[in-house]
């Protein structure tokens, strides 16, 4: 493993612990701002994320600026030794700059302009937006890129959206006539448009997906994603431009949101010096059948409790953010400290649970743990959310207790920092394919779950603690042992070329049903399914049983098969019916029409194989498979046998491994440490033999 990364800056060679702070709500009263100076030092908190919805304050009418109001914050912050996290606020735009040029504000799909209100709300086109957005970041820039308390820019505030307007329908042929090197004749046999007469004659006919007009046109749609993240990664450009320009030493970032389909972060992270995201998972759900519809919640996962299911799919969007930039690590921008104001139900966290969460996040690659927000407001729609202080304004609470319990933590952490996670297992997760299975029309309309099936391939690597990567169709493989790419629907040029490649160099490769049915246009495959997967898997997939909720077609294995798997289990939903061309045949179809045919192939394709798995099937089939596939490659978890709910995951810089061992699991667990002995950093002990754990649980230990 390569040596670790180097801090955020020279300046911060430690964990960021703070949140979003917003002294612009509270400028009428000194006193908040002096004991939230105080506070800040009680909750162990070394850094703020402050501006990001402050350009009222900063800019409050069109010819007039304040900044003496950030200037003492910045000073004190230095003067402390804290860290800013200074945001350029274009994500709030002020009501004068709204009413006073009506174009930035963005027109919806259906055509109708918006009102003042909510955020991030603008026009990423509008030259005026960008002209006011540069003149007040350059303000930002000129005043404080040289300022001691700098450590980050972050830029704007969850960017999303887009934009119908005039402006943008011009943008976007404009792209389009880049894209197809100005040919209409490309475009048009691209998206099919002979279908139902939609050939387009003049470029000026072409506009975005609408309720009022085109939805139908799939390769459209893909194109218009496409450009939205294109022209949201202009407008970030142009942000970011005076910024860079006054000292292209501090780094730059935005934050993400999750899995959030509207833009295509595998492109994004090029573009950012950290990655970052801001993570609300719903904690202590009722129940996990609805992550794992339409089956029964298999054994291990009942006995590890909801919560743990939780952190699994919160580990998922962990490992897709580390590998962003190639294992940099990420930084946590947002997570709440109690409650949420927006999940159905807010439930509150219970206790230990916060830091388990927390620390689960820096397991998984990251060098912050943040928040929003630091004092709650006192008014409007976030007056609810969680917060480290809450109205009652002191810190005599259970919740800035649990914060102070963090902060105390990542401060044993700082030799943490920098280091990172190199996985032999990579999933493939990617948001185009994404993008065009929502946009299929069948063979469901429901329960298509690209993203579910994703999870359920990933969890069997979590409850065994095998490191995993997530990465897009873009992703390099190299250094991988085995790759996994379920529901690969949309192939793009050069993708089933390098999966062969990955395959003939000794790589195992995993694939599922609907996979290879359409270009990078949306259009479908000629000349079988899975197009160009097919000399690879060996198979060709002839037809996709669409069965209702209820249907269950049973799966056997055939006996000796050489992974070692035996028995039945369930497959629903979706169902292909495969020939096994030059593939082997491992588990049939036990029941319908197609019993006997081919449920899971392996085909040997240079020095490695690739499998198949032909239905969408339940999980104790996918655990098993993915088990059998540990087995076969001689990849072992980083601890044998974790208890059910337990996640065991290590960062390391080269010389020296940080084990982390976190329970989810709402009882005790005992983990064995399989010989291995190390340091305690968040206690001081040394560990060695059996590790006892309390429910909610988080240990990090310096392995010998």
């Amino acid at each position: 493993m390569p040596g670790p990364f180097p801090p955020l800056r020279p300046s911060c060679p430690q964990m960021l612990h703070g949140g979003d702070y917003n002294p612009d709500q509270w400028l009428h009263d000194p006193a908040i701002l002096a004991e939230d100076r105080r506070l800040l030092g009680e909750a162990r908190c070394n850094s703020v994320s402050v501006g990001i919805f402050a350009w009222a304050a900063l800019q409050p009418a069109e010819a007039v600026f304040c900044f003496d109001w950030l200037d003492r914050l910045l000073d004190e912050l230095a003067a402390d030794g804290r860290y800013a996290v200074l945001a350029t606020p274009s994500a709030a735009m002020p009501a004068w700059l709204a009413h006073a040029y009506p174009e930035v504000r963005r027109v919806e799909r259906d055509r109708r302009r918006r009102l003042h209100g909510a955020r991030v709300t603008f026009c990423y086109t509008s030259p005026v937006y960008r002209a006011k957005v540069t003149e007040l970041n350059s303000r930002l820039a000129e005043r404080y890129a040289t300022h001691p308390a700098l450590v980050l820019w972050h830029i704007s505030n969850e960017y999303g959206g887009e934009c119908h307007c005039e402006l943008c329908q011009h943008a976007f042929r404009q792209w389009l006539r880049q894209r197809y090197g100005d040919s209409l004749e490309a475009l048009n046999r691209a998206w099919w448009t002979a279908f139902w007469s939609h050939t387009y004659t003049a470029w000026s006919q072409i506009e975005s997906p609408s309720p009022l007009g085109e939805t139908c046109t799939h390769g459209l749609q893909l194109d218009w994603q496409r450009f939205v993240t294109a022209q949201t990664i202009d407008f970030y450009r142009a942000e970011i431009a005076p910024l860079r320009a006054a000292d292209p030493s501090v780094p730059i970032t935005t934050n993400f949101m999750g899995l959030y389909p509207g833009l295509d972060y595998g492109k994004f992270a090029a573009e950012v010096d950290v990655v970052c995201w801001d993570s609300y998972p719903q904690w202590h759900p009722h129940e996990p059948a609805a992550p794992l519809y339409p089956f029964a919640t298999p054994d291990w996962w009942q006995e590890a409790g909801p919560d743990a299911l939780v952190a699994a799919d919160t580990a998922f969007v962990h490992d897709l953010y580390r590998r962003l930039k190639g294992g940099r690590p990420w930084l946590l921008m947002e997570s709440t400290p109690s409650v949420t104001n927006w999940q159905y139900a807010a439930k509150l966290k219970r206790p230990g649970l916060h830091l388990a969460a927390s620390l689960q996040a820096v397991a998984h690659g990251a060098d912050s743990v943040q928040y929003f927000q630091w004092r709650k407001s006192r008014g409007a729609s976030e007056k609810l959310h969680g917060a480290v202080v809450d109205h009652v304004g002191h810190e005599h609470t259970r919740v800035f207790a649990e914060v102070r319990a963090v902060g105390e933590a990542l401060a044993r952490l700082d030799e943490v920092v920098g280091s990172t996670t190199r996985p032999a297992v990579a999933l493939i997760c990617d948001w185009e394919n994404r993008w065009a299975i929502d946009h299929a029309a069948g063979p469901r309309h429901t329960h298509r779950d690209y993203l579910p099936v994703c999870h359920e391939h990933y969890r069997p690597f979590w409850r065994r603690g095998v490191a995993v990567d997530v990465l897009d169709c873009d992703g390099a493989l190299d250094g991988y042992r085995l790759v996994l790419a379920p529901m690969l629907y949309l192939l793009r040029p050069g993708v089933a070329a390098r999966l062969a490649a990955f395959v003939a160099g000794g790589g195992t490769l995993v694939t599922t049903y609907w996979s290879g049915l359409v270009n990078e246009s949306d259009l479908c495959t000629l000349g079988g399914v899975p197009g160009e997967l097919r000399p690879v898997l060996g198979i060709w997939a002839e037809e996709t049983d669409s069965l209702y909720d209820a249907d269950r077609v049973l799966i056997n294995a055939v006996a000796g098969n050489p992974l070692g798997l035996q028995g039945s289990w369930q497959a629903a939903l979706l169902c292909d019916l495969v020939h096994a061309e030059t593939a082997t045949v491992l588990a049939t179809y036990g029941s319908e029409f197609y019993a006997g045919r081919p449920a899971l192939t392996a085909n040997r394709w240079g020095a490695g194989t690739a499998y198949h798995v032909a239905a969408r099937c339940e999980p104790a089939f996918t655990d098993r498979l993915c088990a059998a596939l540990l087995t076969q490659l001689g990849l072992a978890g980083v601890l044998p046998a974790l208890p059910a709910g337990v996640s065991a995951t290590v960062r390391s810089d080269g010389q020296r491994d940080y084990l982390f061992v976190l329970n989810f699991a709402g009882s005790e667990r005992r983990v064995d440490l399989a010989g291995r002995t190390g340091q305690e950093l968040t206690g001081g002990q040394a560990v060695a033999g059996e590790l006892p754990l309390q429910p909610y649980d988080a240990r990090v230990i310096r392995l010998d």
